[in-house]
């Protein structure tokens, strides 16, 4: 099998490490050969955050350079039009449409770019752009963003429901089990 990368993009805090280590999980269980790498901005302080996963048969290195995304993940509109390069001809991106302002424009030196989905649809992108935040707050948490993106993630791979439930029950603690369990139905229902 041919290498697949996906690109985890976000807001420091906002749970893309979770979100690659439950499909890190899922794809161990499939057998595949997998690479994580984290690549961390000013996470802490709102900053920009990386995560790569690759996988298949055997996979040499973590890093996904530009053009070999298969997939970004993206759970800010902003971060998902920072990295387009990366995609792959014939990827696709995945984003929440929330916008976080970044450090420039809370201090007014920049101002928060307009259209970016227009944009980004313009460069020829298969881009699915949904309010995940919005589905994640039904399930019972803002903090659920991330598993919301794995449910319309899901869509695109060839496991079961199942198997991706059986990464949630191995990811999350017991007591966000239940919520977690909507956020990912409600995603993959979107």
């Amino acid at each position: 099998m041919k290498t697949k990368n996906v690109m985890i993009v976000g807001v420091g805090g906002q749970g893309s490490l979770l979100a690659s280590k439950l499909l890190g999980k899922l794809l161990l269980t499939k057998g595949y050969d997998i690479k994580v790498s984290e690549v961390h901005g000013m996470s802490q302080r709102g900053g920009s955050v990386v995560t790569y996963v690759r996988f298949g048969e055997k996979v040499y290195s973590p890093i996904i350079d530009k053009g070999e995304a298969d997939f970004i993940i993206s759970f800010e509109l902003l971060e998902a039009a920072r990295y387009t390069e990366y995609l792959k001809k014939g990827g696709k991106i995945i984003t929440n449409t929330q916008q976080i302002n970044p450090m420039p424009v809370i201090t007014g030196a920049a101002e928060y770019p307009e259209n970016l989905e227009e944009k980004i649809r313009l460069k020829g992108i298969d881009l699915i752009a949904f309010d995940a935040l919005k589905l994640a707050e039904e399930a019972g948490s803002s903090k659920a963003v991330n598993i919301v993106l794995m449910g319309m993630l899901s869509k695109f791979f060839d496991f079961t429901e199942d198997e991706w439930l059986n990464a949630i029950e191995t990811s999350v603690p017991a007591k966000f089990l239940d919520l977690n369990k909507k956020a990912f139905d409600l995603g993959a229902k979107a």
